[in-house]
């Protein structure tokens, strides 16, 4: 059936309840709505959830669409705004430590066009405006000919494609400033070719038997869910609206309007690839939590009470706020999995206030408490290990501040206690160690064991490289230990 009959297929399910129209229409486009879902969460079973919440809306909606509507363009925009709703509200595990965001600054980035892309397709796409999000879709996720374009868009074959190529161009220079320079034509190729997938051969028709009684079968969460997306939506549209009035009043003349942030800036000077934490002595006092601009890459730290993150976990913000690492942090069931760019700079107080922060973005607020728990004791085996050597700068200068790297295999510390190493072993086996070495001196450290890939530990490894070269070992015990319980609050 031809790609214009959409409206029509509508028409008949609205007006007389037709399964096999409604039917029709997702087995049509299940697989765009599932995987624009899916880039957008990066999980297959929240990405169904998903596209089924996508298809209730519309079974709720089709009587009111226009005849206008482009169907394709329509249910991609609202799978990205149900996936936006999801990452906001579902809270997920979030498995992944700081460290791990800092050892990808060590990685190059990978050769494929489509890896550089896929995880900045659809904020892209968000930016462009609907005619051209609709071109992009039709001739690329749908991949139709430039004549079908311009029938869809009501528009001759040559003007749909001028439409289509200022599109692409608008996606090639928002990749660019994102730090993926591509021509347009691999941008195109690389789109066609992998946007949309397969959805699970059962979908389509698990989402049929609920979206036709427009989730009247629907369990909570999913109704939930269908709820935020209805409000993200009323509110993205009345969004435009008010954008568009202003627009209006502005070119007129007749007053002078002053639009006061309708919504958050998206970008900040501070938001830049590589972590760099002088940035935090350059830019203006403030709390800031925002989506990563670069959530492949980033890093984390702090200097004179100063806290920043790039490309982060909410977990590595709460670990920052709290002062307190993941190994004594007990963290709700399930934590978002988005990336984040973090900045407190305040003069002082940046705890307290980006522990506000989190807890007024995220409705999250950590308490202490005690608990007796396993636990690892750091302690002297041989104390005449060579790698165990006494800091020079500290036996100049008490006031020399310590550093410390670290990655896949290596640990250096300068100027650092035992206390500083046993904190990066916990970081490394995930449970508290204690030092029990009973030594305060400072040391000098290059530790080296066999590991190839940070987010993979050789533990046992690391156990022996602190044996053979710092004459220090590990013994397993339980001891009561100050940990922090991070809670949802409203």
């Amino acid at each position: 059936m031809a790609e214009l009959d959409d409206i029509t297929l509508l028409r008949e399910y609205a007006e007389s309840g037709s399964e096999a129209a409604f039917a029709t229409l997702i087995e049509r486009y299940v697989n765009l709505v599932y995987s624009a879902a899916l880039r957008s969460v990066g999980n297959p079973h929240a990405a169904e959830e998903i596209s089924q919440v996508v298809f209730i809306i519309l079974a709720r909606k089709a009587p009111g669409l226009s005849r206008r509507t482009v169907l394709s363009g329509w249910l991609y925009q609202t799978a990205r705004l149900t996936a936006a709703n999801f990452l906001r509200t579902e809270i997920r595990r979030q498995h992944r430590e700081l460290e791990a965001s800092m050892q990808s600054l060590l990685n190059e980035p990978e050769p494929e066009v489509w890896p550089q892309i896929a995880p900045l397709l659809d904020a892209a796409m968000e930016r462009l405006g609907e005619k051209d999000r609709n071109a992009i879709v039709l001739r690329f996720f749908e991949n139709k000919s430039l004549s079908e374009v311009g029938a869809a868009l009501g528009a001759s074959e040559k003007a749909a494609k001028m439409r289509v190529n200022r599109a692409l161009e608008r996606l090639r220079k928002m990749f660019t400033r994102r730090g993926v320079t591509l021509p347009a034509a691999l941008i195109a190729g690389a789109v066609s070719a992998n946007s949309v997938q397969a959805a699970p051969a059962a979908l389509a028709k698990s989402i049929t038997a609920v979206a036709v009684a427009k989730g009247a079968a629907a369990g909570g969460s999913t109704l939930t869910l269908i709820k935020g997306a209805l409000k993200l939506m009323a509110w993205t549209k009345a969004k435009t609206a008010i954008i568009v009035g202003a627009s209006v009043l502005l070119a007129a003349g007749t007053t002078t309007v002053t639009v006061k942030e309708i919504q958050k800036r998206s970008l900040y000077p501070w938001q830049v690839r590589n972590f760099d934490s002088r940035v935090m002595d350059r830019v203006p006092p403030q709390v800031t939590i925002v989506p990563a601009r670069f959530p492949e890459s980033g890093g984390s730290g702090n200097a004179n009470n100063k806290m920043m993150g790039l490309g982060v976990s909410i977990t590595n913000i709460l670990q920052a706020a709290y002062e307190q690492s993941s190994a004594r942090t007990v963290f709700p069931d399930r934590l978002s999995p988005a990336k984040y760019d973090f900045i407190a700079n305040l003069s002082s107080g940046n705890q307290a206030a980006l522990q506000k922060e989190i807890k007024k973005q995220f409705g999250l607020a950590g308490r202490r408490e005690t608990r007796e728990m396993d636990v690892l004791f750091l302690k002297i085996r041989n104390s005449g290990a060579a790698g165990l050597k006494p800091s020079d700068s500290h036996r100049l200068d008490r006031n020399t501040a310590g550093s410390s790297r670290w990655g896949a295999g290596y640990c250096s510390l300068r100027n650092q206690t035992l206390a500083n190493l046993a904190g990066f072993l916990e970081g490394r086996f995930e449970i508290p160690v204690m030092d029990r070495t009973g030594i305060d001196r400072h040391f000098d450290i290059d530790l080296k064991w066999d590991e190839t890939n940070w987010q993979h530990p050789n533990l046992e490894s690391l156990k022996q490289a602190l044996l053979d070269q710092l004459g220090l070992e590990l013994i397993p015990g339980r001891e009561s230990v100050e940990i922090l319980v991070v809670e949802k609050v409203k």
